[in-house]
Parts: structure tokens; sequence; C-alpha cells
């Protein structure tokens, strides 16, 4: 079934793995892998990841969300993310940087750089880059981006806001930016994914009829 195709399988496992099926083009440093009708991830809370996954391709952030929260479990990780964190759990000494994530999050439309994010959290540039990749298994850049596109498509699922302002709010500055990121990410427009997960126009009368919106 999964000859020709990508996989991943937990870290531990990897290399027997790729040494048994060696017609699989193993990924090695992945939570999941999407082909399609063919989905693997690399282990039990991979797995939750590659189920979110699921939900959020087929009925869109919101709905992924909200679930995410009654799991309580991270809202969003990107499959590309590394599978080994080498170290989960902050030393004694150490406040994990869940505090810096979560203030993050609510200023996305900001200019938010590497400076500014370790100065919230009180430490030098070279010591939250480590730290937040220690936690998180991605880079502060990267995981910005993530969170960022993960609020666009929330905006677009419940607000008749225009691309622009989608772009704006959500922290990716224009139109022809935040289309580029719909495009490498999901393979789509955030015209073509409002179109197809958009709630606005059964919530709000005040929003055009699905299809005739304009941006």
């Amino acid at each position: 079934m999964l000859d020709g195709l990508h996989a991943t399988t937990h870290w531990k496992h990897i290399d027997e793995f790729e040494r048994d099926f060696p017609a699989v083009e193993v990924d090695r440093d992945v939570l999941y892998v999407d082909e399609g009708d063919v989905l693997t991830s690399a282990g039990v809370c991979c797995g939750i990841d590659l189920c979110l996954h699921l939900v959020r391709r087929d009925l869109g952030a919101v709905v992924a969300n909200e679930i995410a929260r009654g799991l309580v479990a991270a809202p969003h990780r990107d499959g590309g993310q590394a599978q080994y964190v080498p170290a989960p759990v902050a030393t004694a000494g150490e406040a994990s940087l869940s505090g810096t994530r979560e203030w993050a999050l609510h200023r996305l439309g900001e200019p938010l750089t590497l400076r500014v994010l370790a100065r919230h959290a009180g430490l030098s540039q070279r010591t939250f880059m480590r730290r937040f990749t220690e936690e998180t298994g991605t880079t502060p850049l990267q995981w910005l981006q993530g969170a960022r596109l993960s609020r666009a498509r929330e905006l677009l699922e419940t607000t008749d806001h225009s691309v622009d302002r989608v772009a704006r709010e959500c922290g990716l500055g224009t139109a022809a930016n935040l289309r580029l990121h719909f495009r490498r990410a999901l393979g789509t427009t955030p015209t073509a994914y409002r179109r197809t997960f958009g709630r606005s126009t059964s919530h709000s009368p005040a929003c055009s009829p699905a299809g005739q919106r304009s941006h």
C-alpha cells in the first residue's frame, strides 16, 4: 500500500522501517505524512496531530481547534515539525515558554521579531531560540508563520473580512503574501478556501451569498 509513497513512523523504528520497506519513501523527521488516501504518523501523540489534520482538511480550522481544545491538545502542529524534541520538559530553574507563545498568539497582527519574543520571555535571543526549539521542535519564526496561517484560516471561515484585512490581522502583511503562503502550505487560494469552509453566510444576514464575494 505504501510502495512509491512517502510515509513516516516512530523515530525508534525508522531505521527498521526503512530497511524492511525499501520501496517506501521514508520521511524521517516529520510528525505525519498526508498522501491523500493514505496517511501515516510517528506515534500516539502524532496520531492526534494527524487526526486533527484530517478534521482541519475536511471541515476547516475552526472545527479542528474546537476539538483540540476539548482534547487539551495543541491546536495545530504542522506535519513537517521534527519528531524528536531533545528536551520537552524544562530543566530545573527554567520556566516554559508557553506564556510567551500564548502572548504572541494574541498579537499576531503586530511585528513579532525574535528580539521582541526573547524580550518578553526575559531571555537573550540565543537562549530563547535554543529553548523554543527544544520545547516545540521548530524555530520561533516557523512557529509564528504556522500560527499566522492558522489564524488566517479561522478569519476566512468565520468572518466576511476582505483578503487584505485578513492578511493584516494575522500578520502576513499583504493579500499577495497571504496567497503565497496559502498556495505553498495548502495548495489553494484564500478565496477558494473561504468558498469551501466559510460559515459567515449562514451566521450573519449582512454577508453576501456564497460565491458573490469579491476580493
